[in-house]
């Protein structure tokens, strides 16, 4: 278990999380985090979503009751949420009159905090080309030319910090990375 920063609380295992925030107000926040198959998020049934957080908390069995509160007490509507990446790396071949931006170009998982930064500076980008260029395709040519590289380095690091958090190394391994710091 780490505390970071003087409001967030960090307990990772390999495969499997609690995170909590206070927020300046007070409330607190948690996330728990689950590497687990879509169709296990999908058994859930939030219909009683007491019922539906115990289920999640028993995947922290032995872990400690304060830590599974955060799960277990919550009084805010709970929500599943799958995490998708593309491939690191990833570039398409043009297609005449289509280019995508943000999520759609560089889907990343949120570990390294770049995903809304990445979709805004692609759109400055994707509009000054526009502006630019006589030639639509041009346009979209330079864009994509830029696109590919800004983004790769980012998606590598939401993969290496996705690993740091809850691959097999974990806890260790978050520890070494805030020992670093």
């Amino acid at each position: 278990m780490a505390a970071i920063g003087s409001g967030t609380l960090v307990a990772v295992a390999p495969g499997k999380g609690i995170i909590a925030h206070r927020y300046a107000d007070g409330h607190v926040r948690g996330y728990v985090a689950l590497n687990k198959p879509e169709t296990w998020m999908r058994s859930i049934d939030l219909g009683d979503p007491s019922a539906g957080l115990r289920q999640v908390a028993e995947e922290f069995d032995g872990w400690s009751p304060l830590l599974t509160a955060f799960v277990t007490e919550s009084d805010a509507e709970p929500w599943l949420r799958p995490i998708y990446a593309l491939p690191v790396g990833l570039e398409w071949d043009r297609v005449p009159g289509v280019t995508l931006v943000g999520d759609a170009a560089h889907l990343m998982s949120p570990f390294a905090g770049e995903g809304a930064t990445l979709a805004m500076y692609d759109g400055a980008d994707l509009a000054s080309k526009l502006v630019e260029q006589r030639d639509i395709e041009a346009a979209l040519t330079a864009y994509e030319e830029r696109l590919f590289p800004r983004s790769g380095d980012a998606a590598d690091r939401s993969a290496q910090n996705l690993e740091v958090f809850f691959g097999r190394e974990a806890p260790q391994s978050v520890v070494t990375l805030f020992d670093r710091s």
